[in-house]
């Protein structure tokens, strides 16, 4: 590390201290006495974040680490601006302690490649690239519905193609679901789960998703851990999203699942809301809590 880096660096932590003092998150606790097998993460669609304002982003981070997830993902829409000159930006990650599990491509419906309802691969090749360069460990997609039998094969075909991309460039690949997957008339995510090549393509069950999809998440989990590199949980009540551990979403039941199957990975809070209302740690911490009580060993 040069000298300009190092300044940066120790830059970024005066940043991220001063953040812990002006949210007063130095009194929460680090992960401890969780299930040495899964890693609690945040997403950070929790918060408002400026892509134009690197030192938003790391104020998140900062809050993140102190109430004591160990990791974090976030979508590329935050790190876009940083692809083309990351090494500061990549330092100063480095240098929170939090592992970036991954960068997330969600996008607009009419955004997707009409043949494939993912990402195109102009969009996605480059994020993969840029954040590998960041730092992350996996490139997450989301896709919209699929309407056929045929739309479902176009979209292995083309999970499979964009995982070998991203392996080529370092990194782990994962799709993630939404509830449209699990009430699909095709039988998407099952298709999805056992056409998809295991060694390109693995998923992020988001949890909650699938649960508000009407699905049995300790089953699917049953049938399709060795899949599974992580979860997103979320909670509902009354069909409305609510704070993780304030809903109904089974969340002892998956932990029991989890550790009567062995299963090794990344449980990984995301609180987002109908109205779009970023509360940022006061979603998080209390579903810190409860994940800690879930997942204790």
């Amino acid at each position: 590390m040069n000298r300009r880096h190092a300044l940066q660096t120790l830059s970024s932590i005066a940043i991220a201290s001063a953040a812990d003092r002006a949210f007063g998150l130095g009194s929460f606790s680090t992960q401890t006495g969780t299930n040495p097998n899964i890693q609690l993460g945040a997403q950070t669609n929790a918060w408002a974040i400026d892509p134009k304002n690197l030192d938003s982003f790391f104020s998140v981070l900062s809050q993140i680490k102190q109430v004591g997830y160990a990791g974090f993902e976030t979508g590329f829409f935050n790190l876009i601006n940083q692809f083309d000159s990351s090494q500061q930006a990549a330092d100063r990650i480095a240098a929170t302690g939090l592992t970036f599990f991954g960068i997330h491509i969600a996008i607009p419906f009419d955004k997707n490649d009409p043949a494939t309802h993912l990402p195109p691969a102009t969009l996605y090749e480059r994020v993969a690239r840029g954040g590998h360069a960041l730092g992350a460990q996996r490139l997450i997609f989301s896709g919209a519905p699929s309407v056929t039998t045929d739309d479902v094969k176009r979209k292995v075909e083309a999970l499979n193609t964009a995982g070998r991309y991203a392996k080529s460039v370092g990194l782990e690949f994962a799709y993630h679901n939404h509830w449209w997957e699990f009430q699909s008339k095709v039988n998407e995510i099952e298709t999805l789960y056992a056409d998809t090549d295991p060694a390109f393509v693995s998923f992020l069950l988001d949890a909650g998703h699938a649960y508000r999809g009407g699905a049995d998440v300790p089953l699917f989990l049953r049938k399709h851990s060795q899949r599974i590199v992580a979860l997103h949980l979320r909670d509902y009540r009354d069909g409305h999203l609510v704070p993780l551990g304030e809903g109904t979403f089974p969340l002892a039941e998956v932990a029991a699942t989890l550790r009567q199957l062995r299963w090794k990975g990344w449980a990984i809070n995301e609180e987002e809301r109908e109205d779009a209302t970023k509360g940022g740690l006061g979603y998080i911490e209390p579903a810190y809590q409860a994940l800690q009580k879930a997942f204790a060993s």
